[in-house]
């Protein structure tokens, strides 16, 4: 059986993004960048809400366009290889084998874990407190950035109920951002 892994880099104040939509303050050093291929071998499935797979979309298929950072250069040939799931009722189709998923979104998310596919959720709060919801989600790794926002999305929605959760780990990736890993489960 697969997992699903909800991964999130969150700003010290609680946001993903600015008041803007800003996304330019995730500090990736080579640390955070290896532990980012870890938690992506081949095979994994990348997941994405809509509003994160117009971001990643726009940008990974030509990253190298775009960007000559490290990790963006080690990280996009992965990103272009990688299967794809977004979930959105409006989006009708998308490259990069992707597959899109619009109704039945915790059902059919985890036939895909029980099928053995482990899946690793990008961002994306709304997605994420839905399959909270649901019981789908396996693992949380928020990765904490020094900086203080003052405002924007936050990281996690409010929940109609409590889901008790593990520490499973915590690590500081290149001196400055800090992973808190959970498992679900008390």
């Amino acid at each position: 059986m697969g997992k699903l892994i909800h991964f999130v880099h969150q700003s010290l104040d609680g946001f993903i993004e600015g008041p803007n939509g800003e996304f330019d303050w995730p500090a990736m050093g080579p640390e955070l960048s290896a532990h980012a291929r870890e938690l992506t071998p081949e095979g994994t499935v990348f997941l994405y809400g809509r509003k994160v797979w117009d971001l990643m979309s726009g940008f990974w298929p030509h990253a190298e366009r775009y960007s000559q950072d490290p990790h963006d250069l080690a990280f996009a040939p992965v990103w272009r290889k990688a299967p794809k799931v977004v979930v959105s009722r409006t989006l009708r189709t998308a490259d990069h084998h992707t597959r899109i998923v619009s109704e039945n979104v915790a059902a059919d998310l985890t036939a895909l874990k029980d099928a053995g596919h482990d899946l690793v959720l990008f961002g994306g709060s709304e997605l994420a407190a839905h399959l909270t919801e649901h019981g789908v989600i396996d693992e949380y790794q928020v990765v904490v950035h020094p900086v203080l926002l003052g405002g924007g999305r936050p990281a996690f929605l409010p929940a109609a109920s409590r889901t008790p959760l593990a520490l499973a780990e915590t690590r500081t990736f290149d001196g400055r951002a800090v992973l808190l890993r959970h498992t679900v489960g008390a």
